[in-house]
């Protein structure tokens, strides 16, 4: 089934499905910035891909968890259109091996809207109201990471995802 999937996934034109990462806040380390960017600049290659900063909310000492991550909800929501499909990059997600993920990216080339949207929240989490449209949630690993260093792990595993599809060398089986 995987041959298969990969063999239907490389007879579509690579602009048909767009790839889009919603990240609230700024990238503060230029070493994740760089990598990031080292990666973006990889996936042009396989996909129209864009990264979106969301801005971080100010005045956050003056708002508990939960209003933060209303507001937080609102900037990320009004982000999307209504035939987006959303990927919550959440703890609580399900995880994938490599081969797996890159599976699943090919189902959701076949089968989606033509924008996906992944999205890294901040550090209080998601609303319930962008749990309430999200269409699934992934999870990256059981540990915890940083927000900025989810930016690094995502595009690489988006861009391994790709090379898989591909067949190239860069992911070793």
């Amino acid at each position: 089934m995987h041959d298969n999937l990969l063999l239907n996934i490389n007879s579509i034109c690579n602009d048909r499905m767009k790839i889009k990462l919603l990240a609230v806040g700024k990238t503060d380390a230029n070493y994740i910035a760089e990598a990031v960017s080292i990666y973006e600049k990889r996936l042009k290659h396989y996909t129209s891909f864009e990264i979106i900063y969301l801005p971080d909310i100010k005045n956050t000492k003056n708002l508990n968890s939960k209003q933060q991550k209303e507001k937080e909800g609102t900037a990320i929501l009004a982000q999307l259109a209504d035939n987006d499909d959303m990927v919550l990059l959440d703890e609580a997600g399900k995880m994938y091996t490599s081969i797996e993920f890159s599976v699943y990216l090919s189902k959701k080339m076949l089968t989606s809207a033509k924008m996906l949207v992944f999205v890294i929240g901040g550090s209080c989490g998601f609303s319930q109201a962008v749990y309430n449209r999200a269409g699934a949630r992934l999870s990256l690993s059981p540990m915890t990471f940083t927000h900025q260093m989810v930016r690094i792990l995502f595009v690489e595993q988006l861009y391994r995802a790709f090379t898989i599809i591909k067949g190239e060398s860069y992911h070793h089986i």
